[in-house]
Formats: C-alpha cells, sequence, structure tokens
C-alpha cells in the first residue's frame, strides 16, 4: 500500500526538556508552530498534490517536531479536532503524532483513540541507560518498554525513532538497541545519526573536546548492521538520515557530524555491497573459474548495487585474489533486493543471492 504523510510541524511544543543534541527552542522562534486554526488550509494544501484516492493509497496526517501528547490538553484536542472533517469525508485515513516515553499512560491513549489517531511514534533514541542519561532524556529503556507495551495493547502502529553516536554510545551499544528494539516489534523504525548543531549543549562539548562525532563511513556502517537486523524480522525502516531540509544546508547549522542528503541511500548501497561480497564467495565455493564475472540486479536496485559514484563497483574490482567483477547488469527476473553472478560473457545470472539468504549468512 502506498503510504503518505501530511507532515504538520510543531516545533519543540510540548517538550520540557533540552536535551544535548536539540536546539528546537531557536527552530521555534523561526519557525514557529501553526496555529490550529490554519492546519486544515495546509492539510488541503498537501491533499491537492496527492493521487486521487484509491485502494491501495493511504493517508494520515502527521503531527511532527514537538512532544504531542505533552501539550496543554486544549492544544492538543484543537490540533486534532482541526483534522476531523478530512478523516469524516474520507480524505485522510488517520492521524500520526510523535512523542516521548515519558509521556504515554491509558488516559493519554483513550484520549487520542477517541479523537482518529492511528500511528504513535517514540522518540526512543537509545536502550542504553547510561546513553539516555549522558543526553539528557529524562527517562531510562524501561520507561521505553512499558510505553511501547502500552501503546501496541491499545492497538494502534507504534513506531520507533533512534538515534546513534550519542554521548556515551558506542558500536555494541547500537546493536543491544537494535535488538531491544526487536523486541519491542514496531511496525516501523528510523534511524538518525547524531549530528552537532549549532547552539547546543552537545556543541559545547564538541568545542571543548569532550565529545567526538561518528565519521560519515562509520555512521553508515552503524546504520547498515541496525538496518540489516530490522530487515531480518520484517521491521519497515522508513528512514535513515535526517531530513535534508533547507536550514541543515544552510552555512554554520550543522557544526560537524556524519550529515549527508543521501544518507538513507548510502546506507542501503553498503548492504549491497556487503551482500554482493558474500554472493561473490558463494560463487567462488562452488568451483567454477572464470577471470571475469559480472553482477546482476533489479532495475529498482541497479544504483544501490553500484554505489555512489560507482564506489561498490570499484570496490568488488580491487579486491585482491579474487576474479574481477567487471560490471552490472539489470536482470528483470531477479526481485527487489537480490542479486545474481555469472560469467562475464553470460546475459543471465548463473547464481543468485536474495536478501534474507543473504542476512542469515551474515549476520550467523
Amino acid at each position: 500500500m502506498k503510504h503518505y504523510n501530511i507532515p504538520i510541524f510543531i516545533p519543540h511544543l510540548g517538550c520540557p526538556f533540552n536535551c544535548i543534541f536539540c536546539n528546537q527552542k531557536n527552530i521555534a522562534q523561526h519557525e514557529p508552530a501553526p496555529d490550529s486554526s490554519v492546519v486544515s488550509l495546509m492539510v488541503q494544501k498537501a491533499l491537492d498534490t496527492i493521487p486521487s484516492p484509491e485502494p491501495e493509497r493511504e493517508v494520515e496526517a502527521a503531527y511532527f517536531g514537538g512532544s504531542f501528547t505533552a501539550l496543554d490538553n486544549k492544544l492538543q484536542e484543537d490540533y486534532l479536532r482541526a483534522l476531523q472533517p478530512f478523516i469524516n469525508e474520507g480524505f485522510i485515513d488517520g492521524i500520526r503524532i510523535s512523542t516521548r516515553p515519558d509521556f504515554i499512560n491509558e488516559s493519554i491513549l483513550e484520549f487520542l483513540m477517541k479523537n482518529s489517531v492511528k500511528t504513535i511514534e517514540l522518540g526512543v533514541q537509545s536502550l542504553k541507560n547510561e546513553v539516555l542519561q549522558a543526553s539528557g532524556r529524562g527517562y531510562t529503556a524501561e520507561t521505553v518498554f512499558y510505553a511501547c507495551s502500552l501503546i501496541k495493547q491499545y492497538g494502534f502502529k507504534l513506531g520507533v525513532q533512534l538515534m546513534i553516536g550519542l554521548p556515551g554510545d558506542s558500536f555494541d551499544y547500537d546493536i543491544d538497541t537494535a535488538i531491544g528494539t526487536i523486541s519491542i516489534l514496531p511496525d516501523m523504525v528510523r534511524i538518525y545519526p547524531v549530528l552537532v548543531v549549532k547552539d547546543t549543549a552537545l556543541e559545547k562539548l564538541y568545542y571543548q573536546g569532550c565529545y567526538e562525532p561518528l565519521r560519515l563511513e562509520e555512521a553508515v556502517d552503524i546504520c547498515c548492521e541496525m538496518f540489516l537486523r530490522f530487515q531480518q524480522k520484517g521491521i519497515e525502516v522508513i528512514r535513515m538520515g535526517l531530513h535534508p531540509s533547507e536550514e541543515l544546508r544552510e552555512d554554520g547549522v550543522v557544526t560537524a557530524g556524519p550529515f549527508h542528503p543521501a544518507f538513507g541511500e548510502m546506507v542501503e548501497q553498503e548492504a549491497f555491497k556487503k551482500q554482493a561480497l558474500v554472493l561473490l564467495h558463494n560463487y567462488i565455493n562452488t568451483g567454477i573459474i572464470d577471470q571475469e564475472l559480472k553482477l546482476y540486479s533489479s532495475y529498482r536496485d541497479l544504483s544501490k548495487t553500484m554505489g555512489q559514484k560507482k564506489a561498490n563497483l570499484l570496490y568488488l574490482t580491487h579486491l585482491s585474489d579474487l576474479p574481477r567483477i567487471n560490471g552490472v547488469q539489470v536482470d528483470e527476473q531477479l526481485k527487489k533486493d537480490e542479486l545474481g553472478i555469472g560469467p562475464a560473457g553470460s546475459e543471465q545470472s548463473a547464481m543468485r543471492l536474495a536478501r534474507q539468504e543473504f542476512i542469515e549468512i551474515y549476520l550467523q
């Protein structure tokens, strides 16, 4: 089903905390939250850009940027009621909100159910208490597990937002957080690498030499390891990397850290590189000896298989003591996330490797 979100940003509204990486208060000064009276105009404008209703389409109006359930109750009601006419007329299918784990309880969830909220995304960030404390999040992993359990018990779709590279974080902690998140069984996950943003407490630590952000290559590798674990369990990763908004592109906004406008694409390319390497070794292990080989992918995966500026192909081409990969070709018989390999002169793959097969080999 094709899913559309109509984003309505309410920067920092409702959040009583000032996390170490956050400058939402400064953002809110320049981008004030919309008044509930203009929300319907924003939704109508967005609906004009979405294809006409069809059986395989789902549309949600999504309140992002703040901690929705921490808002004043009257403001929550106003924001939700502004969307009811669109739901009643079938133009949107429900409402999505984002909030914090420590602002979830039974009465809150009952209120959200009565007002057509279908999806709740929690800004979890980490499941390691040391990391949560060092980042000023104000809750523990136990709070997260309780909130997620309650959300699922009430029948909402659950999204979990994670961050890598927080103070006190490590590769092992991130993998532990991914494994813990899998145990929660969310419907979707977002993974964000931490950026050092201007006028934050994290920026002060960075300039004091007390915090070192992830390098881009590190962030891609960690995110890829988490991504593959979520794929293995059928949990959809709906975003990797922050949205490359105009604000992030402005000079001086991002002080340091692994920002790249195509971060998610880079993570998927890394997954294809790892998959291609396993496929290459599988092919060699059959005893077939070819001086030159060719990779195959579906049309939609061709650029991810090649890599940015053909980085994956160049990597595989220059592996020592292995047959040379001389190119990547489309094989229409291959499914999404499936790779093939064969002699350079062939037109179809001689061996295939699906993503799930690769993950089982890679993570064993």
